[in-house]
């Protein structure tokens, strides 16, 4: 199905899709600051209630959990799989709790469509029905800093960066500096930060790959070898009441293959009617390459909020034809729990340009 015919199609079937499906809620660096939120530990704990009154046979009294599904409904006018209407969907479980009241085990469990309906997968959902274990982190505090160690997780699950930007779509995540101030992890990973009382927070971590799938078999490369792929990275950030700027250097050494290193810079700033984002990347392997992003969040348009962004799709070299990714959506809350965002984006394309009217519906419990 055409785009335009999807345009008379999507609105029709919002109705449905609201009360059977949803996105995680959104989250900015206003919001959520991991360095704060290991030391002074979750909700549940400062409240001192559990799940339940007693643990026979059920959680204890310092486990939580939380669900979210996220789902989307659209389509795609130049994607090479379909440009049909589709829907899709991710499932996710958070289990967190404490042994001291100071720390906290985190377990994330995630499920989702069998496959992408679409080539492009604009919105990074999670795939296949069964469910997996995502990631294992343990939180601790070491003195003033707090340290997460864990598989399958993040480095800069301690950075603090500075991207108040709500993206629509998943290339505008991290503020475009995705491989620096947002960095993931190659397997088993250590991460510390420390927030300063000026505003100042000082982080990084290291993350080794202990085994790698190669030929369909799995191979035991041991952490830190030359065989395995280890990265490392560090971040300094300084955020204030209305505006925040953070700097990142990551340094994958590639296992047996050639180093890169990543440099990224992100800021926000808010005024009285506007949050602007913007960051900037820098990738040196063989050659540099560079990425940028800029963000515009009007926070209170009438019941919700506005975003619009703009950024490469990647980091290109000097020489390369850079291409672009616009975005823009309207997210409102249904009530504390449910959240619709429709929005669109246009991805531009060496070949034909893509653009996608998507409706993306939140829901967490």
């Amino acid at each position: 199905m055409k785009l335009f015919k999807s345009l008379l199609v999507a609105p029709a079937t919002l109705g449905l899709l609201a009360p059977l499906s949803a996105v995680a809620n959104e989250i900015t660096v206003n919001d959520f600051n991991p360095v704060e939120e290991i030391s002074n530990i979750s909700p549940l704990l400062a409240g001192g209630e559990g799940l339940v009154d007693s643990n026979d046979g059920s959680f204890s009294e310092t486990t939580a959990a939380s669900f979210s599904v996220d789902a989307v409904l659209g389509a795609i006018d130049g994607d090479t799989t379909t440009e049909a209407t589709v829907f899709e969907y991710q499932f996710n479980i958070g289990l967190s709790t404490s042994f001291t009241g100071e720390d906290s085990l985190d377990i994330a469990i995630d499920s989702g469509s069998d496959a992408a309906a679409t080539a492009d997968n604009p919105m990074g959902f999670d795939t296949g029905a069964s469910l997996s274990v995502d990631g294992v982190a343990y939180s601790f505090p070491l003195g003033g800093a707090s340290m997460t160690v864990g598989n399958d997780t993040d480095i800069s699950a301690t950075f603090t960066g500075a991207c108040s930007y709500s993206a629509f779509t998943d290339y505008m995540g991290d503020c475009g500096t995705g491989n620096s101030i947002g960095v993931g992890g190659s397997g088993v990973t250590a991460t510390v930060g420390y927030a300063f009382d000026s505003g100042f927070s000082l982080a990084g971590g290291i993350s080794g790959e202990a085994t790698t799938v190669a030929s369909g078999s799995t191979v035991s490369n041991g952490l830190f070898t030359k065989e395995g792929s280890d990265i490392y990275g560090i971040e300094a950030a300084y955020t204030a009441d209305s505006y925040g700027v953070a700097v990142a250097y990551v340094s994958n050494d590639g296992g047996t293959g050639d180093e890169t290193t990543y440099w990224g810079v992100n800021a926000t700033y808010s005024f009285d009617v506007v949050d602007v984002s913007v960051g900037y990347e820098t990738e040196e392997k063989t050659v540099t390459e560079t990425g940028y992003f800029v963000g515009l969040t009007f926070p209170e348009v009438g019941p919700g909020s506005v975003s619009i962004g703009a950024g490469t799709s990647d980091n290109f070299a000097d020489t390369a034809d850079e291409l672009m990714v616009y975005e823009a959506s309207y997210s409102y809350p249904v009530n504390d729990s449910m959240t619709i965002t429709p929005g669109i984006f246009i991805e531009e394309k060496s070949g034909d340009d893509l653009t996608g009217v998507l409706v993306t519906t939140s829901f967490s419990f």
